[in-house]
């Protein structure tokens, strides 16, 4: 089963094997049913998970009780709760599984170690806050210049698994808008 994980980083980095099996080595693999809370407002976050199986996602909860959706993660896919596992601070947001899901984690230990053995792993860690990023940017200039039906045909043209595999009201957290509107949204 680590095989995708491996896949992953020789995708992604330009490690040999025995650093990928060094690498591969300080990831556990975890499971999770569906709706399991990984980390909670207020925890400092421990771990970054490599998404085998399943679905996680990232999101806050507004003072008024609503939540925001900002990332989700399905296979081959890597997630945390970044602010937090970086400044080892009390987090801003939550992480929990849409699915039942198989993850493989490392520790926030094990993964700073890795940057100090293994200068490829520091690149790849670079490539990864990049592409956080840029995405993150991606995110905001979208909720910030798009309407909502822009926003919802933009994800539907670029990534369809969102609107096949969540939730209207996650889905509806994710594109910032409310649930009867994406009902309106899906319907035309």
């Amino acid at each position: 089963m680590i095989g995708k994980l491996k896949y992953y980083l020789r995708a992604n980095t330009n490690i040999d094997d025995n650093q990928i099996d060094k690498i591969a080595a300080c990831f556990k693999l975890k499971t999770f049913k569906k709706n399991t809370t990984l980390l909670l407002e207020g925890e400092i976050c421990k771990e970054l998970y490599f998404v085998h199986s399943g679905c996680i996602r990232t999101y806050y909860i507004t003072q008024q009780g609503q939540e925001k959706t900002r990332y989700v993660a399905f296979e081959n896919s890597i997630a945390t709760s970044i602010y937090s596992f970086i400044s080892q601070q009390q987090s801003f947001e939550f992480v929990d599984t849409l699915e039942n899901s198989e993850l493989y984690s490392i520790s926030h230990k094990d993964f700073y170690q890795l940057i100090s053995e293994i200068p490829q792993w520091e690149k790849f860690y670079i490539t990864l806050l990049e592409m956080a990023y840029l995405y993150q940017n991606k995110k905001i200039e979208n909720l910030v210049t798009l309407s909502a039906k822009q926003r919802y045909d933009k994800l539907m043209a670029e990534t369809p698994i969102f609107v096949q595999r969540l939730s209207n009201k996650i889905l509806a957290s994710y594109l910032d808008i409310t649930q009867e509107t994406l009902s309106r949204l899906k319907s035309k």
